[in-house]
Parts: structure tokens; C-alpha cells; sequence
């Protein structure tokens, strides 16, 4: 008993057009594309300045730490750490943190103080003043 294996016809599957294809179809090449124009973005380039540290909401140490990696590279020997509002003892901290603790030979040269004017929050009607402060740490 020997079969004989021969390949059986495969029948192509027809391509039947019914008539939600159709006019599935007819919509995909009546639909227009329409390419978006690219979203003009103004971003405000801000220097980085290395002598210069802004004080936010991130823990003290953190700006400890980067006023030690910008003063132990050796081409800075003075850096300004920059705050307002809320950040503004933060920033005193840090001052005293740095200059205490970890590098004895730092000393705050200048401290200034001053009020920044603030556009108003959102359903605010009157711009609002905001407390700033310097305070400039240098070598001995």
C-alpha cells in the first residue's frame, strides 16, 4: 500500500468585494490628510551658568552637594546660590551647611535681598511680589 503524495490545488481565495468593503474603500481614498504644521515652541534658553545654583524644593543636600562638585573642580573658587519665595531658607542652609561642615575654608563674601514682581496666578487679577535672595560663597 503506497500512497502517492501529490500536491493538492490550493484554491486562491478570491477577493470578494462586499459592500462595507467598498465603501470602506471609497472613504480611506476620498479622506484628505491634513500634515499639521510643526507647534512653534519658545523656549527660553537659559545659560548654564556653573558659578551660579538655583535653590528650589529639592532637599538641601542636594545643593550642598552640587556647590562642592562646582567649587572642588578648581577653575571656581565663588558661586552664588540664587532662591525666592519659599526656597529662600533652603538656601541659607545650604549656605551654612556647606560652610560649616564640609568645607571649612568657605566663606559667604555677600548676601542681597530683593523683591521680584510676578504675573498674577491664573484667576488672579494683580501681579504679586515675590521675596529674593544671593548669596555669594567664595574660597579663601
Amino acid at each position: 500500500m503506497t500512497e502517492e503524495t501529490t500536491p493538492k490545488p490550493v484554491a486562491e481565495k478570491a477577493e470578494e468585494s462586499t459592500p462595507k468593503q467598498a465603501a470602506k474603500d471609497s472613504e480611506k481614498s476620498t479622506l484628505k490628510t491634513v500634515a499639521e504644521e510643526p507647534k512653534k515652541t519658545t523656549k527660553k534658553t537659559v545659560e548654564k551658568n556653573p558659578e551660579v545654583i538655583f535653590v528650589g524644593n529639592k532637599p538641601p543636600m542636594s545643593y550642598v552637594m552640587a556647590v562642592m562638585t562646582a567649587l572642588s573642580s578648581g577653575a571656581i573658587t565663588e558661586i552664588t546660590l540664587k532662591a525666592r519665595g519659599k526656597a529662600i531658607t533652603t538656601a541659607v542652609d545650604v549656605a551654612e551647611i556647606t560652610s560649616n561642615r564640609f568645607m571649612k575654608d568657605l566663606t559667604v563674601t555677600s548676601i542681597g535681598i530683593g523683591t521680584e514682581e510676578m504675573p498674577p496666578r491664573e484667576g488672579d487679577n494683580r501681579s504679586r511680589n515675590v521675596s529674593i535672595i544671593e548669596i555669594k560663597l567664595s574660597k579663601k
